[in-house]
């Protein structure tokens, strides 16, 4: 669709009539294929569309744009967004799909059309082993032609986004703001990667600010965009598990990544296992399930493989070390105890790995084995 005010209008128009919801505007737009339509129909043939009252649709039927739906177009328009409607081609087919879809997309990059999309969210709060998994995963879905979807807050769905672009991949990245108010602002950065390898999002107006309550209902379009949605470290009063209910509700699949049992911050991913989402430790987790859904064999990258790869050139101790790390941090007196080998040495070789991209270090004296991509 030509991005023109007159096209648009109608879209804007009919999303600001009060009583009007997004669940409600889809059965007008399917009854009468366009707002336009919708705006010049008449009361009676309004009140035949379900959910419309006799009220409503004199309310429709008489309604007329405020100055403030114009200039809110225009100020999009002039800030290169791309709006998106409902009908255009170019709109998420698998987000069509849900009962109440936006009426349309305020877009800043240029989104996938794609059913080949998966959402990746979890704490804001995230500990090392969930960024570090959440980029190995994010990396071999973006290597394999996966679009990955995440929220762009901190933590793992920050992971999420960076572990896709350094897979080559694309990402979109769904706001709970407007395109002018990007937050968190530390991730302004990120927002223009994003809109160059893929596409930011929002159903907001571009000015909206990020309201509490503007997050669930952007969990929404989250989990719609996407075949399945996998959860990485999540308390049990979650966000991200509004997000996998969600996706639940969408009739999409939900996975999650178990973490350590004596963790608060992966009591949710558990609660989540339990109640049925399908446990992930690797890349292949994921796509021999959703492989059955799009009736083809998964592609499926041995990231095994590739660390005993990188592990086969190294001398017998080094070896010895690196196959004792892996994402949990590790304190290097307990890594000597439990290796019964002298502290320095410990220490000696834990530098000589480091220096080599095997290890890396954290506050603390704690080592984890290096993610593959870095």
């Amino acid at each position: 669709m030509e991005q023109t005010e007159n096209n648009l209008l109608p879209w804007l128009v009919l999303k600001s009539v009060p009583g009007v919801g997004n669940l409600l505007f889809k059965r007008l737009i399917h009854q009468f294929q366009s707002p336009d339509r919708v705006l010049s129909a008449s009361p009676e043939a309004l009140a035949r569309v379900e959910g419309v009252s006799d009220r409503l649709a004199l309310s429709i039927a008489r309604f007329r744009p405020s100055d403030a739906v114009k200039r809110n177009l225009g100020l999009a328009l002039e800030k290169d967004c791309t709006i998106v409607p409902l009908t255009d081609e170019g709109y998420p087919p698998l987000l069509k799909e849900i009962p109440d879809p936006p009426p349309f997309l305020y877009v800043r990059g240029k989104l996938p059309a794609t059913h080949r999309s998966i959402s990746v969210v979890g704490s804001r709060h995230a500990t090392d082993y969930g960024i570090e998994t959440t980029r190995r995963l994010c990396g071999d879905l973006a290597g394999l032609g996966w679009n990955v979807v995440s929220g762009m807050a901190v933590g793992i769905d920050t992971a999420a986004h960076q572990g896709a672009l350094a897979g080559g991949g694309l990402t979109v990245a769904v706001l709970g703001s407007g395109l002018e108010r990007v937050y968190p602002r530390e991730n302004l950065s990120l927002f223009h990667q994003i809109s160059k390898n893929g596409a930011v999002v929002s159903e907001l107006p571009v000015h909206a600010d990020p309201d509490p309550h503007h997050f669930p209902a952007r969990n929404r379009i989250i989990s719609g965009m996407s075949l399945g949605t996998v959860v990485v470290e999540a308390a049990r009063q979650s966000g991200s598990l509004i997000t996998a209910r969600l996706a639940a509700e969408q009739n999409r699949e939900v996975f999650a990544v178990p973490g350590s049992v004596q963790s608060f911050k992966s009591s949710g991913t558990h609660l989540l296992i339990k109640q049925g989402a399908k446990l992930v430790e690797q890349t292949r987790d994921i796509l021999e399930e959703l492989s059955f859904i799009l009736q083809e064999p998964p592609p499926v990258p041995d990231t095994d493989d590739k660390k005993d790869g990188r592990l086969s050139d190294l001398p017998p101790e080094e070896q010895r070390i690196a196959a004792s790390l892996d994402a949990y941090p590790v304190q290097m007196d307990d890594l000597a105890r439990r290796l019964q080998l002298p502290v320095a040495e410990i220490s000696g070789l834990l530098l000589s790995l480091e220096i080599k991209g095997i290890v890396r270090q954290h506050p603390g004296k704690f080592f984890t084995i290096a993610d593959a991509a870095d």
